[in-house]
This record gives C-alpha cells, sequence and structure tokens, in this order.
C-alpha cells in the first residue's frame, strides 16, 4: 500500500483517531495478558503463591505512583514503616529494596513535574543550603575516602540511598505546599506507625516459635532467617526485646520514638491530626507500650526529651502533670524491671553499656587522627581503627570528620531556628502548628537517641535514616506554609 503526504488534506484536530486494524490491537492485547498470566502462574508454581500476589500488587502501586505524586509519598512512608528492610523477592546483580523503587518512583513523578511545567516555583528555605552543604561534604569524604579503600556496588548503592535520605527535606518543603496535604501525610505517618506498633506488641506476646517462623517468613523478599527473635544481651533468660519487622530493637525504637512523638501532640491538640484527641491518646499510648517493649533505653530518655520540648514550648501543665505521671508509673511493680534495667545503663554496670563505652574510645581515637574529613564510608586506612560505633554523632565524625558533623548538628537545630523565629506565624495556624511541634518533638528525641544508637546515619539502616529526614522536610514546610498562610 503507498501513501502519499502531497496535496493530502489536513485531519481534523476535534475528529478522533480511527483505527485502521482494531483486530490487531486486540490481537496484542490478548497475548500480552495471556504472557502475563503464563508468567504469573509460573511463579505462584515455582516458587510461591505470596509472591506472585504481592506481584500484581506491587505492579499496580507502581503505575499508580507514577501516575500521582501524593500516593508516591505514603507509599515511601508505608515501605518505612512496615518492611523497611524488604527487596525484591528475585535477585538481581545489585537488588533494590522496595524502599528504594518507592522512592524511586516518588522522585521520578516529582522531576516529570517540572519538566512539564505541572510545577513551578520552587519553594527555599534557609535550610535549604546547609543540606546541600552536608550533602556536598558527604560526596567529598566519600570519595576521599576511596584512596585507602576499595568500593563496592554494594557500599555506592546504600551511600546513594543515605544522600537522597538526607536531600528529602528539599523536596518534601517544595511538595507540601499547603495545610491539608501537610496533615494528611502526617496523618499517613500516624497510621503507619500504630500499625507497626501493633505488629510488634502482636509478635512480641506470641510464643517465640510462632513469632520466629512468621519472621522468617519474611526471608523471602531479603529479610535475615533462623534467630530473629532479640533478647536483652541475647539471652533468653532476661526477656524478649520487641522488633516488629524492623530486625532491630534500637532501630526499631528509635523509628517508633518518632511516631510516639507526633502522636503525643495530637493527644494535647484541639487540632489533632487524628480528628479527635482521644484518638490521638489512644495511639500514643499504644506505640508507647511498643517502646516500652523495645527495651532500648536509647529511646525511653529520647522520647522523655520529647514531652519535655512540648511541654516547654506549648503546654506548661505539662511539667507538673509528667513529673507526677512519671513518679506514678516508674513505682507500679510491673515497671520494675524497665527501672532496673535503665539504672544498669545509666551507671555503665550492664554489658551493652561496657561495650558502647569501649566503641566510644576508638572512635575517638580515629577522630583524633582523621579529624576534618574523616575517614569516609568504605573501610578506614588503619588496622587498629573500625567505622563501627553506636553513637550517631560519632558516626559521623567517623566518616565524615568534624565538619560534617557540625553541618549535620546545624541543619536539624535549623529545623528548630525557623519554627521559632516564626513561632507567630505558627500559633496563627494552629493546625499547621500540630504538625510542626511533632515533627520538631520527634527530631529532638533523635537527637537524644543519637547519642547511644547510630541508625539515623547507616548505611544499613536506610528506613531510619529516611524517616528522620522526612520529619526535617514536615518540619520546615509546616513553618513555611505558616508564613504564607494570609491572615484575617
Amino acid at each position: 500500500m503507498r501513501f502519499s503526504l502531497i496535496g493530502a488534506k489536513p485531519r481534523p484536530q476535534n475528529l478522533p483517531l480511527r483505527v485502521e486494524r482494531p483486530h490487531l490491537i486486540g490481537l496484542l492485547a490478548g497475548a500480552f495478558i495471556g504472557a502475563s498470566a503464563v508468567i504469573l502462574a509460573l511463579l505462584t508454581v515455582l516458587i510461591s503463591p505470596l509472591i506472585s500476589l504481592g506481584l500484581v500488587l506491587g505492579i499496580g502501586a507502581g503505575l499508580y505512583i507514577l501516575t500521582n505524586l501524593q500516593a508516591g509519598l505514603y507509599v515511601v512512608i508505608a515501605m518505612i514503616a512496615l518492611l523497611p528492610f524488604a527487596t525484591l523477592p528475585f535477585k538481581l546483580a545489585l537488588t533494590p529494596t522496595l524502599l528504594d523503587m518507592a522512592l524511586g518512583g516518588f522522585l521520578l513523578v516529582y522531576l516529570f513535574e517540572w519538566m512539564t511545567g505541572h510545577r513551578t516555583r520552587f519553594r527555599f528555605v534557609p535550610a535549604h543550603a546547609l543540606i546541600v552543604t552536608f550533602i556536598g561534604f558527604m560526596v567529598f569524604s566519600f570519595v576521599a575516602g576511596l584512596g585507602h579503600a576499595s568500593i563496592t556496588a554494594n557500599v555506592l548503592r546504600k551511600f546513594v540511598e543515605l544522600v537522597i535520605s538526607v536531600s528529602l527535606p528539599l523536596v518534601l518543603v517544595d511538595v507540601c505546599r499547603d495545610g491539608r496535604f501537610l496533615r494528611r501525610l502526617g496523618t499517613v505517618i500516624l497510621l503507619c506507625g500504630v500499625l507497626q506498633a501493633l505488629i510488634g506488641i502482636g509478635l512480641f506476646l506470641m510464643n517465640d516459635t510462632t513469632a520466629e517462623r512468621l519472621l522468617n517468613s519474611l526471608g523471602r523478599v531479603g529479610y535475615p532467617q533462623g534467630g530473629v527473635i532479640r533478647y536483652v544481651e541475647d539471652d533468653p533468660s532476661l526477656g524478649e526485646r520487641a522488633i516488629g519487622t524492623w530486625v532491630d530493637p534500637n532501630a526499631y525504637g528509635g523509628y517508633l520514638l518518632m511516631i510516639a512523638s507526633l502522636a503525643g501532640v495530637q493527644a494535647l491538640s484541639k487540632h489533632s491530626l487524628m480528628g479527635k484527641r482521644w484518638i490521638g491518646l489512644g495511639v500514643f499510648g499504644l506505640v508507647s507500650v511498643a517502646v516500652l517493649l523495645t527495651q532500648s533505653r536509647g529511646a525511653w530518655l529520647a522520647l522523655a526529651v520529647a514531652a519535655l520540648l512540648v511541654a516547654v514550648l506549648r503546654y506548661r501543665w505539662l511539667l507538673a502533670a509528667g513529673a507526677v505521671g512519671g513518679l506514678i508509673l516508674l513505682s507500679l511493680p510491673f515497671m520494675q524491671s524497665y527501672v532496673a534495667r535503665l539504672t544498669e545503663g545509666l551507671t555503665g554496670e550492664d554489658l551493652a553499656t561496657q561495650m558502647r563505652l569501649g566503641e566510644y574510645k576508638d572512635a575517638l581515637t580515629l577522630i583524633g587522627r582523621y579529624p576534618l574529613i574523616g575517614v569516609g564510608f568504605a573501610g578506614t586506612p588503619d588496622r587498629d581503627i573500625y567505622l563501627g560505633v553506636s553513637s550517631t554523632y560519632l558516626k559521623i565524625a567517623n566518616q565524615t570528620g568534624l565538619i560534617g558533623l557540625s553541618l549535620f548538628v546545624l541543619t536539624l537545630l535549623e529545623a528548630f531556628r525557623y519554627g521559632l523565629a516564626h513561632w507567630q506565624a505558627l500559633t496563627r495556624s494552629p493546625e499547621i502548628l500540630t504538625v510542626w511541634l511533632g515533627c520538631a518533638a520527634g527530631i529532638a528525641g533523635v537527637m537524644v537517641a543519637g547519642v547511644v544508637d547510630h541508625y539515623y546515619f547507616n548505611l544499613d539502616f536506610h528506613a531510619s535514616a529516611t524517616m528522620l529526614w522526612v520529619f526535617v522536610g514536615m518540619a520546615l514546610a509546616a513553618t513555611r506554609i505558616s508564613v504564607e498562610t494570609p491572615q484575617p
């Protein structure tokens, strides 16, 4: 068949496109559906029906993410909360985690919005300069460290994950342009958090054999198998520690303390994200129980400091009520084992604390040798020093030096300074203040927990770092929204 464009009449724009061979389109669609059904049937028979179902749901969720920016962000929050270490169920040269894929989809849609003109006027806040500088220095330390340690594909992937997590506030301030979306995001965080708390409590109450079997089933998506249940000092006689689906009880406690900080404000505010203060109180109580069951003393102290910040900034009556309530709670019989464990940690009597003190000494030795830019992320130049240390601050100083540590601390403090500098605007927007205060309390808790835990800047705990920077981004966005909100 020959075609000629010479003298051809232009096709009217309002006429529908006519398909010349509709039967061919039908055959192609049928072939695609048939091939998909065969692949799913093979996966069901050869691997697992659960994997097949997960693949169908994953493809559907992925397609939805690529059409909706907000949905993409919600999926990121859900992955952080529920399956922080899950990977694809099949091996690739470089197997990404589900959180990687969710973040990638979210950022891809965000870039498409700019490319297509659906998003204009990027929203800046002063903290952006610090964040960009911190990221640049992280990259500099990473490259400089390659002079004494060879890089692997796995280390490179995890470093890129960390960089993406730190850069999230740049995107979130621009994405969260109105109070309605910001509050909806906070609600999603709380709902996912309370679901994870229920999982953790449920697994804790089960007998160990059943809980172990359930957690081992996650091995199909990259989770560790065998010996998953955790105990105090790895001794079953000293008691179990709640872990949920977070593998490590301290990382689990570090995540939950942020959720509890946000939920605690909802229990106090008339403008609760949960609609009613009593619902917020229920969420706070449930998540707090899960924090207690983790036996993470750093999370306990961090949550107390978060509550203190909320009391000082907004609800002064909590100072007296909290002191009385805390004394009553600590005097209850069932709390005595937890009080004893906290006392042992504060006095340095238990093995875990003594090991931490040894790590701190070695970390200070490393910092003394490489004080300015650290040793990077791939390894150490000297055999008698190492990167592992149970402190976020010392870990950052080890990897990026005192300069990187200063940038990290200044960035977190800027989230507070920016909000307090516009405190009047926040108080005139109580619905926004509820979000800012909850996120600020969570950040304050992280800054305390970071003294004795390293999960907020660790290549192996991507979800913990991501959740921290989500809170930073939301706090900055809340302040900017309150400033831009017209006052009556």
